[in-house]
């Protein structure tokens, strides 16, 4: 039987990201306030390597990650330091965050509670089930971060804000 509360707040958080990245252009996507480094592309980018990982290490499932997205957008990350040419367009990590909702919301409807009650291998003093919300604890804060830069932009940029609002 699956975790229904799980799978609840793995939609909610997921729609609520992909919500706050609809009508974003490339280039507002790549901003980033001045003296910071991260944008929204990079935070939506973060949601997706960070639940992959989680997912992948906590269940023993492969990760299905593109080349490069784990330097380019996990905690280590320096995004002042990825060449412009680098970074996918937001098409493509909007595109992925919808594919991986869609497989790993699979995978959990599948999980049983004793599957969810092991042991993250990374993490054994907690389980895979701890280890899943704290995924889903990360993209909650990461997708603020982009609702925070989006009223940036309104406040920053001559844009309308019907647009990034």
């Amino acid at each position: 039987m699956s975790d229904q509360t799980l799978l609840t707040l793995w939609d909610d958080v997921r729609t609520k990201t992909l919500d706050v990245l609809k009508d974003l252009d490339d280039v507002h996507a790549r901003w980033a306030p001045p003296n910071l480094q991260n944008s929204c592309l990079w935070h939506a980018g973060h949601a997706f390597v960070v639940a992959e990982f989680l997912a992948s290490r906590a269940l023993g499932s492969p990760a299905q990650m593109p080349a490069n997205w784990l330097k380019m957008f996990s905690w280590e990350s320096n995004p002042a330091h990825i060449r412009l040419e680098e970074w996918p367009p937001l098409a493509v990590v909007v595109s992925a965050l919808s594919e991986q909702h869609r497989r790993l919301r699979e995978l959990y409807a599948a999980l049983t509670p004793e599957q969810l009650d092991t042991a993250d291998p990374g993490k054994p003093e907690r389980s895979a089930r701890r280890t899943l919300l704290i995924a889903l604890q990360d993209e909650a804060r990461h997708t603020g971060e982009i609702m925070l830069l989006r009223k940036m932009m309104t406040k920053t940029f001559v844009v309308a804000s019907a647009s990034l609002a």
